[in-house]
């Protein structure tokens, strides 16, 4: 039997590059190559035939297995296709062939899915064999035989070959790691030809329903009801917007016809014939079908090259714009503060950076004071950047309100912040309040996003730290940034995936006043468009901007914890049972050997787990519940060459990399957490090759470890390959921390500066002020319980006294006062080493 899945009519007879962008400069000067091509690209014929299968194990108690193979290769269809069923055989032989059009610079892995069929219980998954196409040759056949068990001796045998397709090239835009590919938008028309007299009421048998469907397109199905009196009007008709490469079939289902079981790829007895969308010329209107009563009218069109997401690795130019405005500031506040006879060149001028780890209410607090700090010093303008996460993005974000809050000092903030935190808190739990969560959660249901107790820990925060409704968004916050006036915020998050702990998989989500993206691949949307529905890069359903409480809310979800980070924080390590969560993965070999290529993936097996060892992994991953948004990436599919992409590699490190089918972009929603649940901190973002961040402020309000953080991006970077000094603390500084480090990185050259302030109370019970000793009557005011068992500042305390309040703050100011000279050390040091660096 033959499948004919994907087949075409185009020829492509060469890849040549259309389009390869502006040679720019970076803002020292020094030029950049865009790496976002628009490129025309070969396509090839893929056929597989699937041939036999030796040895296989008998999966049923009474008799031997019902075989069957599935296959999948989803960046060439929507649709999965199988062999037939061979019944009650261990040695099952198909002869079976399948077409595949492949795109070439796409990383293309055929999943080849062995079941054992039951009639009563579900079908039992035996194994899955990745296979990576990149493997084979242009113009040659093979037929490989995958040793699936070499114990049992089981094989799976079947035959490849690739070859040229006729047809023109297609179109794609790449990064390196991602590829748009070309979508189609198709309309549907439907017309009465003959109009009756207006009734006063439409009763359901005066209306005609007609049912469309394209099977992969981002609408799916359609139904359009057309009354009896009336006629569906050109300027609306139904829309489609599907990948040209998937080769969908447009169904359709007329009035008065009984929806078939399986709705999808046929024709219906009495219905119009569907139509092979690929056969469409561009642009033309055809007659779909026609009726006594109705005429059916259709048109295909090619969509734009344009993307709404931005697919680059470099900084956008809102950003690149701001650096040149921040720089005006910068430059006079850094001459001042190191005392030095002559303006500061722009290469001269190091990027400083502010970095927070979260804590709750005691980092938002103590971080208004580290600000204070930094102020009195002048370092406050030296600043370019300030990252944040958890709680600190709600300082953050209050901070942001204020379009000039840097240029002046911080006390009316810090009293407006002081308010909110000792005013009492049962009222956010009030009847009135309930009643405003779930009118706001409905409206946010009605706009198209996807709601969960994380929006409502959002709502809880607004009203913990506001009065009233607080219409203020991410994009606001470019008023605050638009002069260069103040450093540029950055709030953090990690997208995670089911099934999976933490430790396998997480990404670097960023969230600047301009976009929102996640560096890993080198995609960001506008602000504005977080949370809207996009398709291939394209936008296609716009979704009102979330209010920031919303934001706030994800960024700080502490409702997102598991089983696992339960044991992690308990006992240091999840090693115990991380064998338990992960997928049982094997190289496997393959006959005959193929030439070993660059980029090409290994030949891998995967066993499913059996149903407790499912159980046991989803009760230790599972999390109470994410915040989930809209996936920007969705439809996008890797480059074939991604792996090899140093940006991907720079942040490749989950277990799912080499996995490309189940990568961010085959999902529907980015799942968000609160950066903690990895590390807490908020240092990648500034640890991009493209910011040239020369100093980093680590201000450090964790609970527990003060060092503990450090040490995971320490470890992180190592790992990672990403330049980051080396800590090298004694073991009595790690039982007796002080307040400050100065971790130069010249061990590690091109490693940022770094100042690491743990959160701890040392000198300051002695000193009010640097060199200021306290009175006996003021010794009291010295002692502030950061971590003890009866500790105010605990990380799920949400209400402070004002006398807690106060004291917190005055602590994270003295701290930062009282290390003046390291400070002005470490940025001697950057401008040293920038001027070094010129030379």
């Amino acid at each position: 039997m033959e499948q004919d899945c994907i087949l075409s009519q185009e020829l492509i007879t060469q890849t040549t590059q259309l389009e390869e962008g502006i040679m720019q400069l970076n803002p020292d000067g020094e030029q950049r190559t865009p790496v976002t091509k628009i490129e025309s690209s070969l396509c090839y014929l893929l056929t597989i035939r699937v041939i036999r299968a030796r040895n296989i194990h008998q999966a049923d108690v009474l008799s031997q297995t019902d075989c069957y193979v599935r296959l999948w290769l989803p960046t060439a269809s929507t649709d999965k296709f199988q062999t037939k069923t061979i019944k009650n055989c261990k040695d099952p032989v198909w002869n079976e062939t399948f077409y595949f059009r492949i795109q070439s610079q796409v990383k293309n892995v055929l999943e080849l899915a062995l079941y054992d069929k039951d009639v009563v219980t579900q079908d039992d998954h035996l194994f899955t064999v990745y296979f990576d196409i990149a493997k084979l040759s242009l113009g040659e056949q093979v037929f490989m035989h995958f040793k699936c068990d070499s114990q049992r001796q089981e094989e799976l045998e079947v035959g490849f070959a690739l070859d040229n397709i006729s047809g023109p090239p297609e179109t794609i835009i790449t990064n390196g790691v991602l590829v748009s590919r070309k979508i189609c938008c198709l309309e549907v028309q439907v017309v009465e030809k003959k109009k009756k007299k207006k009734k006063k009421s439409l009763s359901s048998e005066g209306m005609k329903e007609f049912s469309f469907k394209v099977q992969g397109s981002y609408e799916g199905t359609q139904d359009i009801m057309l009354g009896s009196d009336l006629v569906f009007s050109s300027s609306s008709p139904a829309k489609f917007h599907y990948a040209r490469y998937k080769q969908p079939t447009l169904d359709v289902m007329l009035p008065g016809k009984k929806r078939p079981p399986s709705f999808r790829s046929r024709v219906y007895d009495t219905g119009p014939p569907n139509v092979q969308l690929h056969s469409l010329p561009s642009g033309k209107n055809m007659i779909l079908a026609e009726d006594k009563g109705f005429d059916l009218y259709m048109k295909a069109e090619d969509c734009p090259d344009h993307l709404d997401v931005r697919l680059g690795f470099d900084l956008c130019v809102q950003e690149q714009d701001f650096l040149c405005k921040r720089q005006k500031y910068v430059a006079p506040a850094l001459k001042k503060v190191l005392q030095l006879e002559q303006d500061l060149l722009d290469h001269e001028t190091p990027v400083v950076a502010i970095m927070t780890t979260g804590g709750g209410m005691r980092s938002l607090t103590a971080l208004y004071g580290s600000l204070r700090g930094l102020k009195k010093l002048n370092v406050l303008d030296c600043a370019t950047y300030l990252t944040g996460l958890s709680g600190t993005t709600w300082t953050m974000s209050n901070l942001y309100r204020d379009a000039d809050w840097s240029q002046k000092d911080l006390d009316k903030q810090i009293s407006e912040a002081q308010k909110h935190m000792t005013k009492c808190k049962i009222n956010s739990l009030s009847l009135e309040y309930l009643k405003y969560y779930k009118k706001q959660l409905c409206q946010r249901k009605r706009e198209g996003r996807k709601t969960s107790f994380i929006d409502l820990w959002g709502l809880v925060l607004e009203s913990l730290l506001h009065d009233g409704k607080d219409n203020h968004r991410l994009s606001d916050q470019q008023c605050a940034i638009d002069r260069g006036q103040n450093p540029l915020p950055i709030y953090t998050a990690v997208n995670v995936k089911n099934n999976y702990s933490t430790l396998d998989f997480k990404e670097w989500v960023e969230f600047t006043p301009y976009e929102v993206g996640l560096q890993k691949y080198g995609a960001f949307v506008r602000v504005e468009d977080f949370g809207s529905e996009f398709f291939m890069g394209r936008l296609m359903k716009k979704v009102p901007e979330s209010r920031i409480c919303f934001l706030e809310g994800m960024w700080s979800s502490l409702f997102s914890l598991n089983v696992l980070y339960i044991w992690n924080l308990s006992h240091s390590s999840e090693d115990f049972w991380h064998r338990w969560t992960q997928d049982k993965i094997d190289n496997i070999e393959e006959e005959p050997l193929l030439p070993l290529k660059p980029h090409e993936l290994r030949t891998r097996l995967f066993t499913p787990p059996g149903p407790l060892g499912s159980a046991l992994r989803g009760t230790l991953t599972d999390r109470l519940c994410v915040a989930q948004e809209h996936n920007f990436l969705k439809g996008f599919q890797m480059h074939n060459n991604y792996l090899e992409n140093k940006h991907f590699c720079r942040w490749k490190d989950t277990v799912l990399d080499t996995f490309p089918n189940q990568l961010t972009q085959s999902e529907e929603f980015l799942s968000l957490v609160d950066t903690g649940f990895f590390i807490n901190t908020s240092i990648m973002p500034l640890l991009k090759p493209e910011r040239k961040v020369d100093v980093i402020l680590h201000l450090n309000y964790s609970a527990g470890s003060q060092i503990q953080a450090l040490d995971q991006t320490c470890k992180y970077c190592s790992e990672q390959g990403i330049l980051f000094p080396r800590v090298d603390l004694s073991e009595e500084d790690r039982k007796n921390l002080k307040e400050c480090y100065l971790f130069d990185g010249a061990e590690t050259p091109g490693a940022p500066v770094l100042l690491f302030f743990p959160l701890i109370n040392d000198t300051f019970q002695k000193y009010k002020a640097p060199g200021q000793m306290r009175s006996e009557s003021e010794m009291e005011d010295g002692k502030v319980d950061l971590y003890g068992c009866c500790s105010p500042y605990s990380t799920y305390s949400i209400q402070y006294t004002e006398k807690a309040y106060d004291r917190l703050v005055q602590l994270g100011e003295y701290n930062i006062l009282n290390n003046e000279d390291l400070i002005l050390q470490a940025l001697h040091t950057a401008v040293a080493r920038k001027r070094q660096k010129r030379k």
